[in-house]
């Protein structure tokens, strides 16, 4: 209790808890419908995606995530177009878009001379966290929960069964646009705290963890949220504590959960067959 009342009277630490919950969530949300349509590297793609777009703002001077938030966003419409070519799988694009936009930061950050800010979102850094950030990253996690909640039973629809629902006369290319849109907000937000490298993780562990326990799609939905929220502030405890970087802290908590979990399924399984 004196560790966490020292941390709350930080007022950047308050600010990254409240930011770091809200991405949390949305992480959870998404991550169970992309790992279900085998979509979750798209996380690791767009944060690329993001690294390049950051180093282009710092290179120019420019507000990092003003400019963020438009390339990503565009980024994953592309990548979701590329993915419906038949020529180029969805494999392919992320790894064509990905490792262009790095390669594209890389370059930007090599002439301009910028890293030490960048550094804060390769692996997230609490202490980056302005107040102007807070609110644009509080604003727009609450408007990808909002909108993930509003088209919930479309999004359930396309992840189980995408021909079915285009059979059925259901716009699964705009729901598919819903779904790429959020997800790329949620890396844009994500990327302060968690670091360009790290976001992806909180996407996927807390889906996969939820998945070794829950069978159905909203209570899978609801484990993941809960845990991804928990890890999140376990990690950020332990970052505090130990002095470590908390996107770092917080993906060696769901992995640790993860590990859990599968353990957890295992034991399931073994007396479900002695039975």
């Amino acid at each position: 209790m004196d560790i966490l009342t020292e941390m709350f009277s930080y007022n950047f630490i308050i600010r990254a808890f409240i930011v770091g919950v809200l991405v949390s969530l949305c992480a959870a949300l998404l991550g169970v419908t992309l790992v279900l349509k085998r979509y979750s590297m798209i996380g690791d793609g767009l944060s690329h995606v993001g690294f390049g777009a950051l180093a282009v703002a710092a290179a120019l001077n420019l507000a990092p995530l003003e400019v963020a938030v438009p390339v990503v966003v565009v980024a994953a419409f592309l990548l979701l177009r590329l993915s419906e070519n038949s020529k180029i799988n969805g494999d392919a694009a992320i790894a064509i878009i990905s490792s262009t936009a790095l390669a594209v930061g890389v370059v930007c950050v090599s002439i301009s001379g910028v890293n030490t800010d960048l550094n804060s979102y390769l692996f997230g850094s609490i202490l980056a966290i302005s107040n102007a950030d807070a609110i644009m990253c509080a604003v727009l996690a609450v408007a990808v929960i909002s909108i993930f909640i509003l088209f919930y039973n479309k999004i359930f629809a396309v992840t189980f069964d995408e021909s079915f629902s285009k059979a059925t006369g259901l716009k699964t290319g705009a729901y598919n646009t819903v779904i790429s849109l959020l997800t790329a907000l949620t890396i844009v937000i994500g990327m302060r705290i968690m670091g360009t490298l790290l976001i992806s993780a909180l996407i996927i562990f807390p889906a996969l963890s939820s998945m070794r326990v829950c069978k159905k799609f909203k209570s899978v939905i609801l484990c993941s949220g809960v845990l991804s929220v928990l890890c999140f502030f376990i990690g950020m405890c332990a970052s505090y504590s130990l002095d470590t970087p908390t996107g770092a802290s917080v993906v060696i908590v769901n992995a640790c959960v993860f590990v859990i979990f599968w353990i957890i399924e295992a034991i399931r399984t073994r007396q479900k067959l002695k039975a």
